[in-house]
C-alpha cells in the first residue's frame, strides 16, 4: 500500500511534474541525493511500495517479476540501485505493457560497473534537488520564473520580509527536509554525519573504497570554498593539499569527482555555449556547486553568524549557490537548462543563463546587496543588446525587500519572491 499522506508534508515543485508525466509515461525514475525527499514524494502517488534495500523484498521481485505487471499501479521501486537488475525488469515490463502510470523508481546513486540498459524510450528520468526557497514556505512567491521565460516581460511586484540575516540562516539550514527542521548542534551533527556517510559508505557502495578519507574531505572543503566559481581543478587540488609534496594523483581526484557526481553531491553548473548567436570567446569551465549550500557551509565550518561576521566573504558565493539551487528547481518544469556565462578573459559574466529548448534565454544576475545600481546590470544590458530577441528577459535577484522593474527594463526580484 502507498504511504499515507502526512499533514506536515511540504509540497514540492516536482509533485506537479509527477502528476503531469504519470498521465503519459509508463515509468518514471526520480533521481537525486539522499535525503531530498524522493521516496516521500513518489510514495504519495504509489499504490504499492517495494523497498529494494531490503534483501527480502529484492528477492521477492527477483523471484516474481510479474508483480510489476499485476499491480496495483503505480508500483514504486525504492532505492532501485541496490538491486540494479530491477531497471531491466521495469524496461521489459514497459515493453510488454506501455500504459502510463505503471512504475515509479527512486534512487540516490547511479550504479557503477553494472551493465544496465539505458531505458531510453521506456523510463523517463526526473531530477529532484533539495528544497528551493519557495518550497521552504518562508514567503509566498510573487514572480514566476515560467512567466519570465515566456518572453512577455511581465510586471513584477511584491514585498518580502526577509533580510540578509534570514538568507544567511537559509544557507546553513539546508534544503534537506529532515535536517532543516533541526537547529544548532543537532543540525551540525546531521550535516557532518551526511558528509561522513558519503565518504565512508556511499563510496564503498559505488565500488570505490577511499584509502585516505581526510584527503577526500580536504578536496571537498576546497571545492566548497570555490562555490559559484569556475576555479580550475588543479587549483582545488593545490588548495586541498598546500605545501604537500605527496598528494593524490590527478587520476584519483578525477575518479573521486566522478563518484561524487554519481551520488549527486557535486552538482556543477555548466557553461553556456550558444550555437545560434554571434557571441564568441566564451569560457567552457563549469561553476562549482554542491547539492546544497549547507553542505558547503558545514565543510567550511561556518554558521549563519560567521557568514554575517568574520567569514562574510563567503556569503555572496553561498547566496548565489542558494539562488542557483532554487532556479534549477523552478526551471525543470519549464524544460529549461540553468547555465552560466563567462568570457575567456573574464571581462563579462552573467551568473545564471536559463535556456529554453529553442535557445532563447533568461539572463539573471545574483547580487547580495539589497540595492541595485547601474553598475550591477551592465553585463545584463550588454547581453540583451547582443542577443536582441534571443534574450527573453533580464533579472537581478537580490536580498532586498521589493520586486520592481527598473527604467531600463531589468527586473529586480528578491530571492524569496521568485518561484516556479
Amino acid at each position: 500500500m502507498g504511504v499515507p499522506t502526512e499533514p506536515t508534508y511540504l509540497p514540492r515543485v516536482i509533485d506537479g511534474e509527477l502528476e503531469e508525466l504519470l498521465q503519459g509515461a509508463a515509468a518514471i525514475a526520480v533521481e537525486g541525493p539522499k535525503g531530498v525527499g524522493k521516496t516521500l514524494s513518489a510514495s504519495r502517488r504509489a499504490a504499492q511500495v517495494l523497498e529494494l534495500d531490503d534483501p527480502m523484498q529484492a528477492a521477492l521481485l527477483e523471484a516474481d517479476p510479474e508483480r510489476l505487471a499485476r499491480g496495483p499501479h503505480p508500483v514504486l521501486l525504492d532505492e532501485w540501485q541496490r538491486f540494479p537488475r530491477s531497471w531491466d525488469l521495469v524496461r521489459r515490463s514497459v515493453d510488454a505493457d506501455p500504459r502510463p502510470g505503471r512504475v515509479l523508481l527512486t534512487g540516490s546513486a547511479v550504479p557503477v560497473g553494472v551493465p544496465i540498459h539505458s531505458g531510453a524510450g521506456r523510463i523517463l528520468t526526473l531530477r529532484m534537488r533539495p528544497l528551493s526557497l519557495a518550497e521552504r514556505r518562508r514567503v509566498s512567491p510573487t514572480v514566476s520564473l515560467s512567466a519570465l521565460l515566456a518572453g512577455d516581460r511581465p510586471n513584477v511586484g511584491g514585498s518580502s520580509p526577509l533580510a540578509l540575516a534570514d538568507y544567511a540562516e537559509e544557507i546553513v539550514a539546508s534544503g534537506f527536509p529532515a535536517i532543516r527542521t533541526t537547529t544548532g548542534r543537532v543540525r551540525r551533527g546531521l550535516l557532518d554525519g551526511y558528509l561522513q556517510r558519503v565518504v565512508a559508505r556511499d563510496f564503498v557502495d559505488q565500488g570505490r573504497r577511499v584509502r585516505q578519507p581526510e584527503g577526500l574531505l580536504a578536496w571537498l572543503r576546497a571545492y566548497a570554498a570555490a562555490t559559484a566559481t569556475s576555479a580550475s581543478y588543479q587549483s582545488l587540488l593545490d588548495a586541498a593539499h598546500p605545501g604537500e609534496v605527496e598528494r593524490p594523483a590527478r587520476s584519483t581526484v578525477v575518479a573521486h569527482r566522478a563518484v561524487l557526481e554519481q551520488l549527486w553531491i557535486v552538482d556543477p553548473q555548466p557553461a553556456w555555449l550558444p550555437t545560434h548567436n554571434p557571441l564568441t570567446r566564451l569560457g567552457q569551465a563549469p561553476k562549482h556547486q554542491l547539492a546544497d549550500p549547507a553542505l558547503a557551509a558545514r565543510l567550511l565550518g561556518i554558521d549563519g553568524a560567521a557568514l554575517l561576521g568574520p567569514r562574510a566573504e563567503l556569503l555572496g558565493p553561498l547566496f548565489e549557490s542558494l539562488v542557483t539551487l532554487s532556479v534549477r528547481v523552478y526551471a525543470q518544469p519549464a524544460e529549461a537548462r540553468v547555465l552560466h556565462l563567462r568570457t575567456r578573459n573574464g571581462d563579462r559574466e552573467v551568473d545564471l543563463i536559463v535556456e529554453r529548448g529553442d535557445g532563447r534565454v533568461l539572463a539573471m544576475e545574483v547580487k547580495l546587496s539589497p540595492v541595485v545600481r547601474d553598475d550591477d546590470v551592465r553585463h545584463l544590458l550588454w547581453l540583451r543588446e547582443r542577443l536582441g530577441d534571443g534574450c527573453l528577459d533580464a533579472v537581478v535577484v537580490t536580498t532586498g525587500r521589493e520586486a520592481y522593474r527598473r527604467t531600463d527594463g531589468v527586473a529586480v526580484v528578491p530571492a524569496a519572491l521568485l518561484g516556479p
